[in-house]
């Protein structure tokens, strides 16, 4: 009987997204805010609580964000990567100056002291790689050539997590300098091993993965990347980060073929995920902090346009593609989601997980709207200042004004 509920449930929930991304592309939008509104409508405190599929929908959610990276991971080779790594650094740098102040600075000014001003950096300063590379891909931006931009600062955020996890875990425990310390470094020590097994025998892995059968390069390639995404997460490392890894070490055929094989399944589990998010958020929490969450989400969505436009500029993409990376950054969710998790569960301030919910949830809705509407809008905005600042044509002289002698000072 229970089995039936947990098949009726997701089926159900199956078939409305289904319906809610056909809706979409009637008007050519992305599907993933009616997904959060649908996963909102149904969770704790909605409009029809659904509970026995719960669970089952957690490790769905949790699939989709490994697939994502994954197939994101596809689309570059590892000398890609390392070469934009090498060039975007300074970007990485920019990008959490600009975004994890701000979230450190409304903590302290709302006087929940320094370990909820570490915590909150966090959640304001990581952008979604998930929700990024779904919306990338409804938009058909993967070729663009703004999208390796996008891509370095994705990456470093998400390496950047091997580091700041561990230190956040510490200081979440009350861990003295030795255990944190121990910590940090078996983060380090994983994350710098996948890239180094990814850089060097990536031409050894696609050889072992590769197969003409198309039902055992989809089992080989789905199991591998569960397993090391699994082992990364295990070992506090992000699981996101291990799957990306994964995809760029494939290469050739066997990247390809993987492609076109878990496409589908990307699809299904990224469109599970977020209406996961959504099942996990109490409406009635979001009033009381609406107003810090907006004021924060306004200011953070301008500095990640900001980090975007510049690191773009930088790597002498053109005027409309840096508002495209720009604007295409904006996103926050499942890292913010996990960061603001860890608080609540050690305690540290109330308030901070429904801000933090508010806060993702405002930037998870208007990410996908700014990554496709904030190039026109500013090419827009351009174009009625050229037009204003442009002097005003000289009248026409008459003929008899023509025929008279210029006066002489």
């Amino acid at each position: 009987m229970h089995s039936a509920v947990i098949l009726i449930e997701f089926g159900a929930i199956i078939l409305g997204l289904g319906l809610l991304g056909r809706f979409a592309g009637r008007f050519g939008m992305s599907p993933i805010p009616l997904y959060l509104l649908a996963g909102l409508a149904f969770g704790e405190g909605g409009l029809l609580p659904l509970g026995a599929s719960e669970e089952f929908v957690a490790i769905g959610a949790e699939i989709g964000v490994v697939l994502l990276l994954l197939m994101l991971g596809l689309e570059y080779t590892a000398s890609d990567l390392v070469s934009n790594l090498r060039t975007q650094y300074p970007a990485g740098l920019v990008d959490m100056a600009l975004n994890a102040l701000p979230g450190a600075a409304m903590a302290l000014l709302l006087g929940w002291g320094p370990v909820a001003a570490v915590v909150l950096a966090g959640v304001t300063w990581i952008s979604s790689s998930g929700v990024i590379a779904k919306v990338l891909g409804d938009l058909g931006r993967l070729g663009n050539r703004e999208t390796p931009v996008i891509l370095s600062i994705l990456v470093m955020e998400d390496l950047a997590m091997a580091v700041y996890l561990p230190v956040l875990t510490a200081l979440l425990a009350g861990t003295g300098w030795v255990a944190g310390g121990l910590t940090l470094a078996i983060a380090l020590s994983v994350a710098g091993l996948v890239l180094f097994a990814a850089l060097r025998y990536g031409r050894v892995i696609s050889r072992f993965v590769s197969s003409d059968d198309p039902e055992k390069l989809l089992l080989v390639v789905l199991g591998l990347t569960l397993l090391v995404a699994g082992i990364a997460q295990q070992l506090q490392v992000s699981a996101a980060v291990g799957a990306f890894l994964v995809g760029i070490a494939l290469s050739g055929e066997v990247a390809e073929g993987a492609h076109t094989l878990l496409s589908p399944l990307r699809d299904l589990f990224a469109a599970v995920f977020f209406v996961f998010f959504g099942l996990h958020t109490d409406p009635a929490s979001i009033p009381p902090v609406l107003l810090p969450a907006l004021a924060l989400a306004v200011l953070t969505a301008g500095t990640k346009i900001a980090t975007g436009y510049w690191a773009a500029r930088r790597a002498r993409v053109s005027a409309k593609g840096r508002w495209r990376a720009g604007g295409a950054l904006v996103a926050r969710g499942e890292f913010s989601i996990v960061i603001a998790g860890l608080a609540v569960t050690a305690g540290v301030e109330p308030a901070l997980g429904p801000l933090a919910t508010a806060y993702v949830l405002i930037l998870v809705i208007a990410g996908p709207l700014t990554a496709r509407w904030t190039e026109p809008l500013a090419r827009r905005l351009t174009e009625r200042r050229t037009r204003v600042q442009a002097p005003a044509p000289a009248p026409e002289r008459t003929a008899e004004e023509a025929t008279e002698p210029a006066p002489v000072d």
